[in-house]
């Protein structure tokens, strides 16, 4: 792939998002004669160049604009804190922004990009007319999410993004993608990037968007591919409008798929292939599961296909593949490739009757007297009972063992009057399942019903310490 622009599928395929706070459409063919940038876009020939803009469309546009054209693109993403936005432009040495609105002065971050006010962009909506010069080497640089501090840098290729996906559309009826994810974090940039390679319609999400909003938005698209977390799933399963989608595929990705909403999906899209996938933004994609089941099977590991290889160790998952990133950015921010070749992403795995189930980040676990617990797995528990629509299982401090595990509960129905759906009754059936399932450190010694869950901004269960 020499680039982005280089590889696209040719097709009358659009993105459509907001552009300046409007709803838009771009035609992919419109930037076949032309730029939202018009004739700036070659003054950030061979620069590093941050792509900050508020909304996604203009984002996907300079994605395409700027591959071969800047030496590094670097994926901002709007929750970015001043501070951390200046750590980042340092990092990458950038040297020129994207924004789609000029920042006031007292803007958040708008002191981070002073230096570079020669060099900002701002795209419009409608493509003009430019020459377009030949294709450099362009880095795709993402940043790592679920930190408080600055985001580490991770350094990828379009080879390393998108070499693995398809590069034309499949045969038959048109796909029309579209995703929860932000398309600035991996898994939202493989969805974007599966649509432009193919030339298929894309439909982006946008920040703040209530969910039966964007449902309706996609199906009014004619949405037929469609991906998110496992959180953004059930989010969509509680707003009671999941089922005006009429997906030929859902995805998941980001976070451990229990069965409970591989199962809920499948009674709300019962002619639908489900399926959820594991990937991060230093291993890169590393494999499907189409079966129906979480976890993964254990031939995955002791039979690899193709040019991915996992292996366990310490009963964490490792991958190496040409899909890995390359580096981080920046001076000593950690090893991302071991001496093997291997990316430790940081999973833990446990081997069950022949298939390998997540527990849980490393530094998630709960130390109770000197015993483990991974909350993910105390929460597939909870979320199995069909009156439970999420849970979060975290630490509490106790003087005796360090901590015990308390679990915070989201109702599938909060209103139901039925006398099996009292709080009493449903506590006392999920704790008796907990007994049931798991070992006496791991029950929760407190459970309390919660109207709702705290999320990041990538889709993900807000998890203490993360």
């Amino acid at each position: 792939m020499n680039s982005l622009w280089d590889s696209m599928a040719p097709s009358g395929a659009a993105v459509s998002g907001k552009f300046h706070g409007r709803g838009a459409s771009v035609a992919l063919e419109e930037l076949a004669a032309g730029s939202t940038f018009g004739s700036a876009l070659e003054s950030l020939r061979g620069r590093s160049v941050l792509i900050a803009t508020r909304e996604q469309l203009p984002t996907a546009l300079a994605l395409i604009e700027l591959d071969g054209v800047a030496r590094r693109m670097v994926l901002c993403t709007p929750d970015l804190t001043p501070q951390q936005l200046a750590g980042v432009a340092a990092t990458a040495q950038a040297d020129a922004v994207v924004l789609d609105a000029p920042r006031a002065a007292s803007a958040p971050g708008s002191s981070a990009l002073d230096s570079l006010a020669s060099y900002v962009v701002t795209p419009r909506p409608v493509p003009g007319p430019v020459e377009r010069g030949a294709s450099l080497a362009t880095e795709w640089i993402l940043l790592t999410s679920g930190t408080t501090g600055t985001p580490k840098l991770v350094l990828h290729t379009l080879h390393s993004l998108g070499g693995a996906l398809p590069a034309q559309a499949p045969s038959g009826a048109q796909s029309v993608w579209s995703t929860f994810y932000d398309i600035r974090r991996y898994g939202g940039l493989q969805i974007y990037l599966r649509a432009v390679l193919s030339g298929s319609p894309l439909v982006l999400s946008s920040s703040g968007e209530p969910t039966p909003d964007f449902l309706a938005r996609a199906a009014a698209a004619g949405v037929t591919h469609i991906s998110g977390t496992p959180s953004h799933w059930r989010r969509a399963l509680m707003s009671g409008h999941a089922a005006v989608l009429k997906p030929q595929y859902v995805r998941l990705s980001g976070e451990v798929a229990d069965q409970a909403v591989l199962d809920n999906l499948r009674a709300v899209y019962p002619n639908t292939r489900v399926a959820h996938a594991f990937a991060s933004t230093e291993a890169g994609v590393a494999f499907d599961v189409n079966d129906g089941r979480a976890g993964f099977p254990l031939a995955f590991v002791d039979n690899p296909s193709g040019e991915i290889e996992l292996k366990v160790v310490d009963h964490t998952l490792r991958i190496r593949s040409r899909r890995n990133a390359a580096r981080y950015l920046g001076a000593e921010p950690g090893v991302l490739v071991s001496d093997d070749g291997y990316v430790d992403t940081g999973d833990m795995v446990e081997l069950k009757d022949g298939r390998y189930y997540f527990r849980g980040r490393v530094g998630g676990v709960i130390n109770v007297g000197g015993l483990k617990v991974y909350p993910e797995e105390v929460e597939s528990v909870l979320n199995a009972d069909p009156r439970v629509r999420m849970s979060l299982v975290r630490a509490r401090r106790n003087p005796i063992t360090g901590a015990v595990v308390v679990a915070d509960v989201v109702l599938a129905n909060p209103a139901s009057t039925a006398p099996s759906d009292t709080p009493d009754t449903v506590k006392n059936d999920l704790l008796d399942a907990c007994r049931r399932t798991l070992a006496a450190h791991k029950v929760p010694a407190m459970l309390r019903f919660v109207p709702a869950l705290e999320f990041t901004p990538a889709g993900k269960l807000v998890r203490p310490g993360a």
